[in-house]
């Protein structure tokens, strides 16, 4: 009896295998050496766990979890509160200029939020322009520095998690489960909340879910804004710069600890979405309601605030990329010296910037849409081990991740720290998430049949996928590129550890003139920062148009 994988079975088999391999190399394996950093001794001989006793045992590391968490915390509420009417407003009210809105609102995702921390210390910090015309009418505030400062940037630059996720789970309720609450007397007000808020309250918690976890892994907004301020990422960051020992014992410990929280508050989320029944059978998609026109202006004006808050910092960055700076004081003169700076000394990180993103989207997208095909189409506890090994990058700072690959490929057969191949990477790891989601969603929407019916016709499994399935998936993946692009342009967390000499990318060239007194350098750094992350954009939206009207 010959003994073998079953002939339809071997392509996912040969995907799963692959992307286990892939991603227990580059995940796991890191992760398990920061785990081992953390339980030895410095030398990294012998089995401790002083390691914890010391960190924990320290009011100030205390203080950087306790920190962490209450930002995160305050963060995550402040921005759901906000963005949860937004979508509301976008999805069931008569509130002019929609499209433009949710263009404007998907902006700060794809842009650094470190690059918005700059800016509000440009406009709000101790010698800011808001700042000092508030000074000259005899008005005043508090810091921007601190918990303060950072939970601002982050409702600004985060919120899009929440709204976007919102919007299309109040567009999918069923309209009959509102119209059988208001035929036994609920008022419209009190449907709401008792009847859709409860069934789209898995988006929202999941958007908020992801909110949490920027928080927590964020590097660039408290590097900015922390100033005294311990925080999590920025001390696991400076301990493994500072560490001479062999084994990064005290990093390890901030990384492990960072993993459990993230993990923690994944369980917490599962366990109340599984013990709750949120489903319903959508038949028809919900109608706009019917408001006055004083609700209308009000959700109007609410929504235009917060997308043109939001993005009050991008356009701060670019006009002051453009004024003179001597040292860290501005002058309001219209000035080219900040990009001559930037530029004069070598366009290398700019090309270093393009290169990493362009190699790392085609890497994702090489590695994760086939996981993404294999776990919506290949139903067994190999794919369901794949589907969750390829979203724990999700749940993993960058710092910690940088922190693993350096642990890792330091020394051994695989030598990589030194150069470019580990940023790129390294990028691929946190950004598979990014096209597993996108070609899940994307193939379970797509009929088996299609593919069941090329096979009959004596297509083999890959040349279906290849021929049937890629191009049905097109749309998605060429946005999934588009985003991995554009957030790996702007990826400081992972960056700040394992670029070294020649390749430096934009992010790099910002944040060291941020530590020195090089404003003008940052500002011109983050103002073409945000116009290489924009064209991608601009390209796609071109190229979905064109391809809308081509369907016509």
């Amino acid at each position: 009896m010959k003994l073998g994988v079953p002939h339809n079975l071997r392509l996912p088999v040969a995907i799963a295998a692959l992307g286990l391999l892939f991603l227990g190399l580059f995940l796991l394996y890191p992760l398990f050496n920061v785990f081992s950093a953390s339980v030895l001794d410095a030398d990294g001989e012998r089995l401790t766990f002083a390691n914890y006793a010391k960190i924990l045992g320290r009011p100030f590391y205390r203080a950087a979890i306790a920190n962490t968490l209450a930002i995160g915390v305050a963060a995550t509420a402040i921005t759901t509160a906000l963005a949860v009417p937004f979508a509301f407003a976008l999805a069931r009210l008569p509130v002019p200029g929609k499209a433009a809105i949710l263009a404007m609102a998907a902006l700060p995702l794809v842009l650094p939020s470190f690059v918005s921390a700059y800016a509000i210390v440009l406009l709000l910090g101790r010698s800011g322009i808001v700042t000092q015309w508030l000074q000259s009418w005899g008005l005043g505030f508090g810091s921007i520095y601190g918990a303060g400062g950072i939970i601002l940037v982050y409702t600004l630059t985060l919120y899009p998690y929440v709204l976007l996720p919102t919007i299309a789970a109040f567009k999918a309720v069923d309209v009959s489960m509102e119209e059988a609450a208001q035929g036994l007397g609920s008022s419209p007000r009190r449907t709401v909340w008792t009847v859709t808020l409860p069934i789209v309250m898995p988006a929202v918690l999941a958007g908020a879910l992801l909110v949490f976890i920027e928080t927590l892994e964020n590097f660039g907004v408290p590097f900015v804004l922390a100033e005294d301020m311990p925080i999590f990422a920025v001390e696991a960051f400076k301990l493994f710069i500072g560490e001479t020992a062999p084994n990064p014992a005290s990093a390890g410990v901030l990384g492990v600890l960072l993993i459990l929280t993230t993990a923690l508050v994944l369980l917490v989320q599962r366990r109340f979405l599984s013990a709750r029944r949120f489903a319903t059978n959508t038949r028809q998609a919900p109608p706009i309601l019917r408001i006055g026109r004083p609700l209308q202006v009000a959700a109007t004006i609410y929504c235009w605030a917060i997308v043109i808050l939001a993005l009050v910092p991008f356009f701060a960055i670019v006009v002051l990329s453009f004024m003179e700076f001597r040292g860290p004081v501005l002058h309001p003169n219209f000035s080219l010296a900040n990009f001559g700076g930037l530029f004069d000394r070598s366009l290398r990180p700019l090309v270093n910037t393009l290169v990493f993103a362009t190699l790392a989207a085609a890497c994702v997208t090489l590695i994760g849409v086939p996981i993404g095909y294999v776990v919506s189409r290949w139903r067994s506890g190999v794919a369901t081990l794949l589907d969750v090994v390829a979203t724990l990058p999700f749940a993993v700072a960058g710092t910690v991740l940088a922190i693993g690959f350096v642990v890792s490929f330091n020394s051994g057969p695989l030598v990589l720290t030194g150069g470019p191949l580990i940023l790129v990477l390294a990028y691929s790891v946190r950004k598979v998430p990014f096209a597993v989601r996108s070609a899940s969603a994307i193939v379970h929407q797509i009929d088996a049949s299609l593919e069941e019916a090329s096979i009959s016709l004596g297509r083999s499994p890959f040349q279906t996928l290849m021929r049937v399935v890629v191009p049905l998936m097109l749309g998605g993946i060429l946005s999934g590129v588009v985003l991995t692009w554009v957030t790996v342009a702007s990826e400081l967390s992972a960056t700040v550890v394992l670029y070294s000499g020649p390749w430096r990318p934009m992010t790099v060239v910002m944040f060291q003139a941020l530590e020195g007194s090089g404003a003008g350098i940052a500002t011109a750094a983050a103002s073409t920062l945000i116009v290489v992350t924009l064209l991608p954009i601009i390209l796609l939206y071109r190229l979905v148009r064109r391809y809308e009207l081509s369907m016509l």
